[in-house]
């Protein structure tokens, strides 16, 4: 009966503990302003681009001679393109791609990334040696164009430009995962479930991954904002997402042309601006996770 109590008494107290530890988590947070409003705008533009089919009335690919080229008015809030397409719905109808690309290819190098930072940290040895030398390897190539001809061999989609970039950005996030479990592992915590009989991938998962998630965390979050720059380029370059689907990056470009940059501003003002708003704030967020998941940071904002 007295152990039945002193486990309930230990959940109680661990359940107490997490929520203490949110609590702070959010006062340290909200305490960063960038980070709010990064976190603010990023919400925002996800929600207007997740429900732009409710709130705009036109259809991002349907084309209107009679209205090619107009400049912003209530009807057309950010003018319309050399095909009379209206540029807010194609540029929200746009965020929903390229936000999506960059959140898919974050997920997928984050993966690979953990998953061989956490194997090389814990096992050490030769297989330590090979996987990071696996990763000197990738990092020696310039990534933007090793991607730009890998995606100038294969067919332009969105599958083909998550992939891409998932498998050739993983090598920050396992270099970070393979310090931090190398200093976890030591800890008394894991030699004491090592003492205990449990099997490798549950102190994995159990000790080693909870200690390490922080910079996880914030490296997949500033992956994002660089995810969407890369995917931005290689449609700027045709060799991402292509059209008439449209994409931030495939909108700029018609910026190549010297007409529309001198006088059709409208045209490439809203996703230049897109792309660069939503990078800012993703990287603010960012920042603002590090500060609240490591409170020993200067909170100086």
């Amino acid at each position: 009966m007295e152990t039945v109590v002193n486990k309930r008494i230990e959940r109680s107290l661990q359940r107490e503990e997490r929520v203490s530890k949110r609590a702070g988590f959010w006062q340290r947070y909200i305490r960063h302003r960038l980070a709010l409003a990064g976190l603010a705008f990023f919400v925002v533009m996800g929600l207007a681009a997740a429900l732009a089919p409710m709130i705009l009335p036109y259809s991002p690919d349907k084309m209107q001679l009679t209205d090619t080229g107009l400049r912003p008015s209530l009807r057309h809030p950010l003018g319309t393109d050399k095909l009379g397409r209206d540029e807010l719905t194609r540029l929200l109808y746009g965020g929903r791609v390229s936000i999506t690309v960059g959140l898919m290819a974050v997920v997928m190098s984050t993966t690979i990334g953990t998953l061989l930072g956490t194997i090389s940290g814990f096992e050490g040895g030769w297989i330590d040696v090979i996987l990071m030398r696996v990763t000197d390897v990738f990092l020696s190539f310039p990534i933007l164009l090793l991607v730009i001809v890998l995606m100038t061999i294969l067919k332009p989609s969105a599958t083909n430009v998550i992939v891409v970039i998932g498998i050739f950005t993983w090598t920050g996030t396992a270099r970070i995962v393979r310090g931090q479990v190398l200093s976890v592992k030591n800890e008394q915590f894991v030699d004491a479930a090592i003492a205990a009989g449990a099997r490798t991938h549950r102190i994995i998962i159990r000790h080693i991954l909870p200690n390490v998630i922080a910079p996880i965390v914030v490296v997949s979050t500033l992956g994002v904002a660089s995810a969407m720059l890369t995917e931005a380029s290689l449609s700027f370059l045709g060799l991402g997402i292509q059209p008439p689907t449209a994409s931030w990056g495939n909108m700029l470009t018609a910026a190549q042309q010297i007409q529309v940059l001198a006088q059709q501003p409208w045209v490439w003002l809203g996703p230049g601006g897109a792309i660069t708003l939503t990078v800012l704030s993703i990287n603010f967020m960012g920042d603002g996770l590090r500060d609240a998941l490591d409170p020993r940071h200067d909170m100086g904002n």
